[in-house]
């Protein structure tokens, strides 16, 4: 069996494996492809890719060419770069859960970070300057949290001590949550909106002109989404209007180009893509691939499997 993993850890992770079955050990070969240089050998041969956080070049002629593929797994939630071209009789799984962690204490680290102006304070601290003035604060806050999943989940267990009215939308409606239908009702209402919507082609640019001017002024939108659901200009235009901030570990495009508006735009407060950059996540990432090659192994149901929407 032939195995590619985006790293020397995954690699180490796996090496014992045969232990796990004494009876009848199998032969696995582990390769490390993290998308710099040529893959390690035949695509054609590899049973099962774990790629790196950073997608490789030309994913869909990689995937083409994996005619032996039978999982595909991910070390993020988003699969978007690669449903379009999982080869058929492969399996594609994500990391959900992985990454909740460290992408819930960044989105509250976030909003409390905007709400009391500490990127201002940072900036007067580096110029010797006593900036005294009141700020925002969360404690009483509306937080509408957009694509309430597991992250959304592990956001409101963050949020627990800081007095505020959670309200959950996704995609379809349940006991708690709001349907989509229903966001455009709820914008006005809220201090902080936080985004969590995978990329489809409903959630593609979602946060328009349209969506934004509907957010109540001084609100805070804070998006560990992709940076593909917000309209980049319409938000640009806002920050610049001072009605509204952002918070934001994602951008379009990304990389942001250092001539970018969105650099300087008041209100807005950018980290590049870390909020599930975490030992945690590392942790968590190791366990998966682990119990999930195992559990492919076994015959057993994968766990995080994709079909259809996600």
């Amino acid at each position: 069996m032939k195995i590619w993993v985006a790293s020397q850890d995954l690699a180490d992770v796996l090496s014992d494996l045969p232990k796990e079955f004494p009876d009848d050990p199998p032969e696995i070969e582990c390769a490390v492809y993290d998308g710099k240089g040529s893959p390690p050998g035949s695509p054609e041969e590899v049973e099962i890719w774990v790629p790196p956080l950073v997608p490789v070049p030309d994913i869909p002629g990689l995937l083409g060419r994996m005619t032996g593929l039978r999982l595909l797994q991910t070390v993020t939630a988003g699969v978007e770069p690669y449903l379009p071209h999982v080869p058929a009789g492969a399996m594609l799984c994500n990391a959900r859960g992985v990454h909740d962690a460290g992408t819930a204490e960044w989105i509250v680290g976030a909003a409390i970070a905007v709400l009391r102006e500490f990127p201002g304070f940072a900036a007067a601290q580096a110029r010797r300057e006593w900036t005294y003035h009141h700020t925002g604060v969360l404690d009483g806050s509306t937080v509408l949290i957009v694509g309430y999943g597991s992250i959304g989940e592990a956001v409101e267990r963050r949020l627990a001590g800081f007095e505020v009215d959670v309200v959950r939308v996704a995609r379809t409606a349940r006991e708690g949550v709001h349907g989509e239908h229903a966001l455009a009702g709820l914008l006005p209402s809220a201090d902080v909106v936080v985004l969590l919507v995978p990329v489809t082609t409903g959630t593609v640019g979602m946060v328009d002109a349209r969506f934004l001017a509907r957010m109540k002024d001084g609100a805070v939108l804070v998006n560990a989404a992709r940076g593909t659901v917000v309209d980049t200009d319409a938000l640009v235009a806002e920050l610049e209007s001072g009605r509204l901030r952002a918070a934001l570990d994602v951008t379009s495009p990304e990389p942001l180009p250092a001539d970018h508006p969105l650099w300087t735009a008041p209100g807005a407060f950018i980290t590049p893509h870390v909020a599930g950059s975490s030992p945690a996540s590392l942790r968590r990432t190791r366990a998966l691939v682990r119990a999930q090659v195992i559990r492919y192994m076994t015959g057993e149901r994968l766990a995080n499997m994709i079909t259809g929407h996600y």
